[in-house]
């Protein structure tokens, strides 16, 4: 009897420190992966195709929306992303832990189509803390900021459906009540069995 993996799917506002909290994730827990998306767009200078996406022209793209092959997929600014049903399949079957990063609207596609994932949705302290954050990263314009701060209230009312919400005031609290999350989680019963009939031979 194999483990089932553990799918995190981790979204959250711009500026609410979910890059950080995920990086700091995948540290603590070195056996989870981060799910490689398709994607369409061209690739930026020092990334490598089937590490930081696997990068696809439009028609294939299209082909495999076709046959069904995403659990989620959007345009974004032109380009297109997905992540593939299938990658999600194994992740579960073989035992292994997978880390989404991904926003409100591809989130709630995926819960629609692959049962089964942990959702788990970061907020800032208030909005006043996210315009400060958004405004001290210093590489976008007014215009764009205001444009997240919009954006960012209408993201936390879908936190609503999501299994759990952290709000990020300290980092390292932050992280501990997300790492809290996956310990948890990885002790459900369905991950559990495989591990319990090794040890007792039943």
């Amino acid at each position: 009897m194999n483990r089932e993996g553990l799918i995190m799917i981790i979204s959250a506002p711009s500026g609410a420190g979910k890059t950080t909290l995920c990086r700091r994730l995948r540290q603590r827990f070195p056996a989870m992966r981060e799910s490689i998306s398709f994607s369409t767009r061209q690739p930026r200078p020092g990334e490598k195709d089937g590490e930081d996406y696997c990068f696809v022209s439009r028609d294939e793209f299209q082909a495999m929306v076709t046959q069904g092959a995403f659990a989620e997929w959007a345009e974004v600014h032109g380009n297109l992303y997905g992540t593939a049903l299938r990658t999600l399949e194994e992740a579960r079957e073989t035992g292994t832990d997978l880390l989404l990063d991904i926003d409100c609207q591809g989130a709630l596609s995926l819960k629609k189509n692959f049962p089964g994932g942990v959702y788990v949705f970061i907020i800032p302290p208030s909005m006043d803390e996210l315009r400060r954050r958004l405004e001290g990263r210093s590489s976008d314009v007014p215009e764009v900021i205001e444009r997240r701060i919009r954006r960012a209230s209408d993201e936390i009312r879908e936190a609503r459906w999501y299994d759990y919400i952290i709000i990020n005031d300290r980092i390292e609290e932050a992280f501990e009540e997300l790492s809290a999350v996956v310990l948890a989680q990885s002790r459900t019963t369905p991950r559990m069995l495989g591990r319990v009939a090794k040890l007792f031979d039943i």
